[in-house]
């Protein structure tokens, strides 16, 4: 049996916030995520203090040439599949098939709360995800569309007109089983996430952050794949990026504040720590163990971590 060879590292910068944001500074963004060697730009989909994501990354499709752009993710629960549809083919044809479509099933209780949207338990959620998945995918495949489910119906609508990539790559994300098994049906970018019980990225996410808890997470991701594992992408957001000499030090002050040991801070895929070199050797053994080579990481460790993406992009 050939063992497939190892995924190319691909690194992408989350930008949804950035301060003092102007037109022609978003574009300079964009271009500089580029020119370091980034393979994309995402930003999320929130209603707080925020960009909002269509225009967004029109704007940076449009700043730039060869960079991709994407959500991560679109909440599904804010917009009709049929509309993302129709946003997610005109994005991909006036970036000239340079877009990824990030869909996932709404987590932030905040962004509901304060929106008034109901916010239905996980299980329903994922479910409306899945119909809403087929209902874009049908909309961005040749064709017109039908679908009847529970929670939307489509009636030979047209989806036109259609994108540059068949398919349009698909990003689902997830920390729990249901999601991730959903994930591994129908993406070609899985995004391994820890799960958020309350709502927020706090202390209570750690324990679903460790090694051990990604392996497992890539186990239902692989059998829900079957044959088409090899050919799916995983992805994953690294919430602490630090360049430093000491990392042991940091290790030791924010393990406590992310619900980990300090060795499992060291080993978490959701977190880089240490110099250049220690985290280029992290990177290289944790791709080794989980096939994980794609990285988001935030805005503010884009020119920290330049030197890292200069030695590893695309090998």
């Amino acid at each position: 049996m050939t063992t497939p060879p190892l995924p190319p590292f691909r690194f992408g910068v989350q930008c949804s916030s950035p301060p003092d944001i102007t037109a022609s500074r978003w574009r300079d963004l964009a271009r500089k995520v580029e020119d370091l060697g980034y393979h994309r730009l995402t930003v999320s989909d929130h209603l707080d203090d925020q960009l909002s994501p269509v225009a967004a990354l029109m704007a940076a499709a449009d700043a730039t040439s060869t960079l991709r752009v994407g959500a991560l993710v679109f909440c599904n629960d804010y917009r009709h599949p049929a509309v993302l549809a129709k946003e997610a083919a005109t994005l991909d044809i006036l970036s000239e098939g340079r877009f990824e479509l990030g869909l996932g099933a709404g987590w932030m209780t905040s962004d509901y709360e304060a929106a008034g949207i109901p916010m239905d338990s996980p299980g329903v959620r994922i479910a409306r995800l899945e119909e809403a998945i087929a209902v874009v995918t049908g909309l961005l495949s040749d064709g017109p569309c039908t679908f009847e489910g529970e929670f939307y119906r489509i009636d030979g609508l047209s989806g036109s007109p259609k994108p540059v990539q068949r398919p349009v790559p698909l990003l689902i994300g997830g920390g729990g089983r249901k999601v991730l098994e959903l994930a591994g049906r129908h993406a070609q970018i899985v995004g391994l996430n820890p799960k958020l019980p309350n709502g927020v990225i706090d202390a209570s996410a750690g324990p679903d952050a460790t090694a051990a808890a990604t392996e497992r997470k890539i186990g239902w991701v692989r059998a829900a794949a079957g044959d088409r594992f090899d050919q799916i992408e995983l992805h994953t957001r690294i919430h602490l990026a630090m360049i430093t000499d000491d990392r042991m030090t940091v290790a030791e002050a924010v393990a406590p504040a992310m619900g980990l040991t300090v060795e499992e801070s060291l080993q978490t895929p959701h977190a880089l720590c240490g110099t250049v070199d220690q985290i280029v050797e992290d990177l290289l053994v944790r791709r080794e163990r989980f096939g994980i080579a794609s990285i988001g990481l935030s805005l503010d460790a884009l020119d920290a971590f330049a030197p890292v993406v200069a030695e590893l992009a695309g090998t």
